[in-house]
């Protein structure tokens, strides 16, 4: 059976260790960045599984390129939002909506989306407020997890991008 689950996904201390990033200055475009560890395993077997996985994130594109390329990374997204050809950021609904455009879906489709990000304040709030799932990693020592508000609440929580796979069968399961 082919997976229905569709995967939105951060990629800053979701798939791309901040903490390694090297920007060219003054334009601030990240040249180089290593994974977090397991991301990169876990979005391949993702791909390999036959899920559409959609990056939703905020910051430039060319540092989304040349970071998913120089991982290996790049053919797993089926499309892509980035804040800098919108001229938004997340919790902004018109990141969700582009992406969810991009795929050609409808709001009926919303039950089948997840949003897997590390930040409260933009992606669990921009999918709950969007009414899509969200996935809260907590790798991350740079950010505050505690949910200050209804709307800070995610769907779920990983500590780990490995944790990522058995919960999306689990809830690609659940849309048979």
């Amino acid at each position: 059976m082919k997976p229905k689950l569709i995967i939105f996904t951060d990629v800053g201390d979701t798939i791309i260790d901040e903490g390694t990033e090297v920007r060219r200055v003054p334009c601030g475009v990240v040249y180089h960045a290593k994974c977090i560890p397991g991301a990169k395993e876990t979005l391949l077997e993702l791909h390999r599984r036959g899920y559409t996985i959609v990056m939703v994130a905020d910051g430039l594109v060319e540092s989304f390129h040349n970071t998913m390329k120089e991982n290996g990374l790049y053919h797993v997204f089926s499309a892509e939002t980035i804040s800098e050809t919108l001229r938004t950021e997340k919790p902004d609904a018109k990141m969700f909506q582009t992406a969810m455009d991009s795929l050609n879906l409808k709001e009926d489709d919303k039950p089948r989306v997840i949003m897997v990000g590390n930040n409260i304040k933009r992606d669990v709030v921009g999918a709950n407020r969007f009414g899509i799932r969200s996935v809260l990693l907590t790798w991350s020592p740079r950010y505050q997890y505690d949910a200050e508000s209804p709307d800070e609440a995610p769907s779920f929580r990983i500590r780990t991008p490995e944790e990522l796979l058995p919960l999306a069968e689990r809830l690609n399961a659940e849309l048979a």
